[in-house]
């Protein structure tokens, strides 16, 4: 067995959904998911398929962002893996319809920070073991930190 870590590609502006799941109409259950809960969302899907004919099936409603999640998850070859690329929305806008999906294994991630899956590599093929998702804690948050993260929250419209 070999370990390696694939970067993935931010979209600019955007984020990214990591996962497994189990079935070849994940690409149509996610795309469905999205815009029955976000309806203007921009968003790219691509799954890799495990079996058969074991190819990155793809779909969206954004060429750039499409082109995105297929490198992504070209990049990470692991079967049974989706990568969704989003912009004009949030991950929390449409983790808990994803989560619903019959088929939904794992999320990985979901951000827009720097991200690295690890992967595992053995004669049958590759397999994510987990992600490395943004930096490391450089300290606890101060009183002022406080304040920013109360202002973010209500700049951004999730906290009143």
């Amino acid at each position: 067995m070999e370990l390696k870590t694939v970067r993935l590609e931010i979209p600019e502006n955007g984020n990214i959904i990591v996962g497994q799941s189990h079935f070849i109409k994940t690409v149509e259950d996610i795309y469905e998911a999205i815009v029955n809960t976000v309806p203007q969302m921009k968003f790219g899907i691509a799954f890799n398929e495990a079996s058969g004919a074991c190819l990155t099936r793809s779909d969206g409603n954004d060429d750039a962002l499409l082109k995105n999640a297929i490198a992504n998850a070209q990049a990470i070859a692991a079967g049974h893996t989706f990568v969704v690329s989003i912009a004009d929305g949030y991950p929390i806008n449409v983790l808990g319809r994803i989560r619903d999906i019959p088929e939904i294994c794992t999320i990985f991630c979901a951000t827009a920070n720097a991200v690295e899956v690890i992967v595992a590599e053995t004669a049958q093929g590759r397999g994510i073991l987990g992600v490395i998702d943004g930096s490391s804690p450089k300290g606890v948050e101060s009183e002022a930190d406080k304040e920013w993260r109360h202002g973010l929250l209500r700049k951004i419209g999730y906290k009143r």
